[in-house]
């Protein structure tokens, strides 16, 4: 899969449905539709979909506070995976964020989830601290990893 296999677009309201489906996929305790509507309707949050033709393989979402971004989730769906479609959400991500002067972008991430560490790592995130049982259901921690770089074009 090339990236001009796929687009990236904003979040509607139809694509809730192939949304949460993927939560289900990726998550042990994934957000349901009525959650998902919610923050796509809140003023402080970003959400993008990755599609190819009108079916959604990936998304991104994002809370905006001040010139503070915070990832709240990204998946991809596993047969899209390691090919360029979280790479390139969390590039749109940031290009969107810099467009409002945001200072930085952070995320929680499984302290065992190695290939998504790779990825951030490969996007110049570092790992910044650890949220001790963070994953209750399992009592596995997270790693806080921020990109710390300023994102604005001023800087």
């Amino acid at each position: 899969m090339k990236e001009s296999d796929f687009c990236i677009l904003r979040m509607e309201k139809a694509d809730i449905p192939a949304v949460a489906a993927l939560e289900k996929e990726c998550f042990s305790a994934p957000w349901s539709e009525k959650a998902l509507l919610g923050a796509l309707e809140s003023d402080v949050s970003l959400f993008l979909v990755a599609k190819n033709e009108s079916t959604v393989i990936g998304y991104i979402g994002v809370s905006v506070i001040l010139d503070e971004v915070y990832i709240s989730n990204i998946a991809v769906t596993e047969p899209a995976r390691r090919r360029g479609v979280a790479k390139t959400l969390l590039c749109e991500t940031e290009r969107l964020c810099r467009e409002k002067d945001c200072s930085f972008i952070s995320l929680e991430v499984r302290e065992s989830n190695l290939p998504a560490i790779s990825l951030y790592e490969s996007c110049g995130f570092s790992v910044c601290g650890r949220r001790r049982n963070f994953y209750t259901n399992e009592g596995e921690d997270a790693l806080i990893m921020t990109k710390f770089t300023v994102l604005n074009q001023n800087g």
